[in-house]
């Protein structure tokens, strides 16, 4: 296939009713299908209000186990009925452990896979390694539609490691769902700007398009999600997005025939150089 049409979905999901906030976005993956989306993204974690913001011992009975979640199995559902890809971000439960974990649901509503989030944040707000051990699957890619993506979630995005893994996997997308906002411990810093600039420079530097999707609003007394979901296309150039407070859904056409092409004229993935490399993987 060498177009292919995405959506990414951005709104409010601080309720404290996890069947409110699944069926919200229920509703927007509904309407992203309804302009032609084939694969629908929504943000990180959007069963409910973004629980990593402190450190609580009760909120790991949020998590369940990939089949039982009810964010995964409500877009099961969904990707069946409308025979469409839904990638699933959701907190799971594996036995003693617990992951930031993304299910990848096919068209036919099976769950093709899932990607255990990579890089694990830890700072005011983000207290994510109280929750979420290190993901243990590797960067995946996946077949859908006649071509293949790559997803990371949130704190991966900032990773060009990531992204070039990826890409190297075969991904001609990059699909990030995230939660991302203000820091508590400072009003004046925003960091949309370079949470943008980060992702458009994976555009830039694989030759392909990239799809984040970010959540909005005020949860809790010291935190404000600031959306700025976007497309962007192979050169870096948005094709879709959304500011700081906006709800919707972001469609956008993408045509993977005229990124191979920009890519093989680049030729960035030729003159890699990986004997030279050795210094990205050392544990320093």
């Amino acid at each position: 296939m060498t177009r292919i049409t995405v959506a990414a979905l951005q709104c409010a999901l601080g309720s404290d009713d996890e069947q409110d906030n699944i069926g919200r976005t229920a509703a927007m993956v509904e309407q992203a299908a309804g302009q032609g989306a084939q694969i629908v993204l929504p943000p990180e974690l959007f069963s409910g209000p973004y629980f990593c913001r402190e450190e609580d011992e009760a909120l790991f009975a949020l998590a369940r186990p990939t089949a039982e979640h009810p964010s995964v199995v409500a877009m099961q559902a969904l990707a069946a009925k409308l025979k469409i890809a839904i990638p699933t971000s959701f907190f799971e439960r594996d036995g003693h452990h617990y992951y930031n974990t993304l299910a990848m649901i096919g068209p036919d509503g099976a769950i093709m896979g899932t990607y255990r989030k990579s890089h694990i944040p830890d700072g005011p707000g983000y207290e994510e390694k109280y929750y979420f051990r290190p993901g243990n699957t590797g960067f995946r890619v996946w077949d859908l539609f006649g071509t293949r993506i790559g997803v990371g979630v949130c704190w991966d995005q900032w990773y060009p490691e990531c992204a070039r893994a990826m890409a190297l996997m075969g991904a001609e997308a990059l699909f990030y769902p995230t939660a991302i906002g203000s820091e508590p411990y400072d009003a004046d810093l925003d960091t949309s700007r370079m949470w943008r600039r980060a992702m458009i420079g994976h555009s830039v530097s694989n030759c392909m398009p990239v799809i984040a999707a970010n959540r909005i609003g005020r949860e809790g007394e010291h935190q404000t999600f600031y959306g700025h979901s976007f497309i962007s296309d192979e050169w870096g150039d948005l094709v879709a997005e959304f500011g700081c407070d906006e709800t919707g859904v972001l469609v956008a056409e993408l045509d993977l025939a005229r990124a191979a092409m920009h890519r093989a004229g680049m030729g960035f993935f030729r003159d890699r150089r990986p004997q030279l490399y050795g210094r990205l993987a050392e544990d320093v």
